[in-house]
């Protein structure tokens, strides 16, 4: 800011006038920069904690047997969508991840291929909030390739004569195989009752049993390992598949994400894609 030279001596008055437009000149000035350096740190500070956080680190999975080839891949495709993070699978028949879980094995998810197992762990308090149903699946019959024994209908399993491998009641394809035979009055003989789908599909595609009951996601997934033979009966029992993030999870932002990816579009067209129904 210029002054005009005085003509004549300084008046206190004057000096006064002076002395106070001076220091008004420096508030405004000094508000000023105060209001320029209050903009710059708005506009370059650090994001507010609303601001989205990408997934990252490791998330542990126990999953139906019957879920291995289609999770699989789900986990593949997440990591991928995700660079940071590791999906870790265990799979298993239900009610033994149940066991295990209930036991203190760490996860940080569990998928059942049935609500009952699900209803376990809630009624234990196991589960964070409420487990999301994301598949639906219904049994079929699978045989060596060919079916050389010529098992054309779920009554022919009846028959002693055709070696049939099922699952044990306790677990979802074996709970499901007792509601069959209840509503068509068909007991079937088996020579084994197998505590996963896999193991059944196992003792089939080996050559082991001439026939055995799985799901028909199984069947597809196993190729030209196992011939299937779909029937109706297998409307009166479809298995209705939940998941959950567990109350322990030691990544629990994680787990909501791969859940999240799972029953979003991406992961109900792999699951379609493989077979299962919708929820």
């Amino acid at each position: 800011m210029t002054f005009a030279p005085l003509k004549s001596k300084p008046t206190r008055k004057s000096l006064r006038s002076l002395a106070t437009l001076v220091i008004a000149a420096a508030v405004v000035t000094g508000a000023a920069a105060c209001s320029s350096s209050s903009t710059t740190t708005a506009s370059t500070g650090t994001p507010s904690a609303s601001a989205t956080t990408a997934p990252a680190g490791t998330v542990v999975v126990f999953a139906a047997a019957s879920l291995k080839a289609t999770f699989t891949a789900l986990g593949t495709a997440f990591q991928a969508a995700n660079p940071g993070t590791t999906v870790t699978f265990s799979f298993a028949g239900s009610s033994d991840l149940v066991t295990q879980i209930t036991g203190g094995a760490p996860a940080d998810i569990f998928a059942s291929a049935d609500t009952n197992n699900m209803g376990k762990l809630v009624s234990a308090n196991l589960v964070s909030g409420t487990p999301v149903n994301f598949a639906t699946n219904v049994l079929e019959i699978a045989t060596p390739p060919g079916n050389p024994a010529n098992v054309k209908t779920f009554a022919d399993l009846g028959n002693a004569s055709i070696k049939t491998v099922i699952c044990a009641p306790a677990v979802p394809c074996g709970a499901a195989t007792a509601t069959i035979e209840q509503s068509t009055g068909v007991t079937i003989p088996a020579v084994s009752q197998e505590s996963s789908v896999t193991d059944v599909l196992g003792k089939v595609s080996s050559g082991e049993a001439d026939a055995g009951l799985v799901y028909v996601t199984d069947v597809k997934s196993a190729g030209n390992t196992v011939t299937g033979v779909p029937f109706a009966e297998s409307s009166s029992a479809v298995n209705t598949y939940p998941i959950a993030a567990l109350s322990d999870a030691k990544n629990a932002a994680l787990a909501q994400a791969f859940i999240g990816y799972v029953t979003g579009p991406d992961g109900q067209a792999t699951l379609a894609a493989a077979g299962f129904g919708k929820p």
